[in-house]
Parts: structure tokens; C-alpha cells; sequence
């Protein structure tokens, strides 16, 4: 039996090719982050949070894929931020086009999130991005 192939978003991640992780989001995503209430929203500001995430974490490795029904996606990964160990979950929910219209991060333990906001944060407001409604 073969697996299924992986979805798009982490085929690119996994290539290591940004650009091609973006194109496979939908140019209205909700992006919620595990660190912030409120979401980001739009193809441009997530595209460049992405790209800050991406500088971030050490290590970054899918480690499981789950399929849900009508276009959900798991994806586990582990990674490092500043030498702390963490664990995530990528829940990606995907419109009828098959690009991602919304996007959810759940990160484990708490030491690790606070590393990744520590690590994150001054870059993300170096940059400009601001949450919807914060």
C-alpha cells in the first residue's frame, strides 16, 4: 500500500522552499498563532510571518501527517527554538480551490512557546505585522 502524498504546504517546507509554501495559501487566511488571541489575516502578512518562523526555528521537522474530512489537515512537527525543545501541531483546513483559507498553530510544551514568542516577537514587530483587532 502507498502512502498518500503529503500535502502541498509541507512537500514545499520540507523542500525548504518558502515561496512555494505561500502559494498554496489562499489570499484571504486566517492565520492563528499559538502566542497571540487574535489572528493575522491576508496571503501578505502570513506570507511574511512564515518567512520569520522559518528563520526562527532549528530543526524543523514534520513528523506526522493526519487527514481529516473535507480538507483538514494535521501536521505534527518538532523543532527547536533557542535550544528548547518543542512540539507543534499545523492545523490546516483548505478551501475548495485547495489552497489553505485557514491556518492554526498548537504549540508544547510552554517553555518552548515562550522561547518561540521571546525569539519571535521583536522580529514580528520589526517588521510590522500586526494580529487582526490587536
Amino acid at each position: 500500500m502507498t502512502a498518500p502524498a503529503p500535502h502541498p504546504f509541507r512537500a514545499a517546507v520540507e523542500a525548504g522552499d518558502i515561496e512555494a509554501a505561500i502559494a498554496t495559501l489562499a489570499p484571504g487566511i486566517v492565520f492563528h498563532s499559538p502566542a497571540v488571541f487574535h489572528p493575522y489575516v491576508g496571503r501578505d502578512t502570513v506570507a511574511a510571518l512564515l518567512r520569520l518562523v522559518f528563520e526562527t526555528f532549528e530543526d524543523f521537522r514534520y513528523t506526522d501527517e493526519i487527514g481529516g474530512s473535507d480538507g483538514t489537515e494535521a501536521l505534527v512537527f518538532r523543532a527547536a527554538v533557542g535550544g528548547r525543545e518543542l512540539e507543534g501541531l499545523d492545523l490546516l483546513r483548505t478551501g475548495s480551490d485547495g489552497l489553505v483559507q485557514d491556518f492554526t498553530v498548537m504549540i508544547r510544551p510552554l517553555s518552548g512557546l515562550l522561547a518561540l514568542a521571546q525569539a519571535l516577537g521583536p522580529k514580528v514587530e520589526a517588521a510590522g505585522l500586526k494580529a487582526t483587532g490587536a
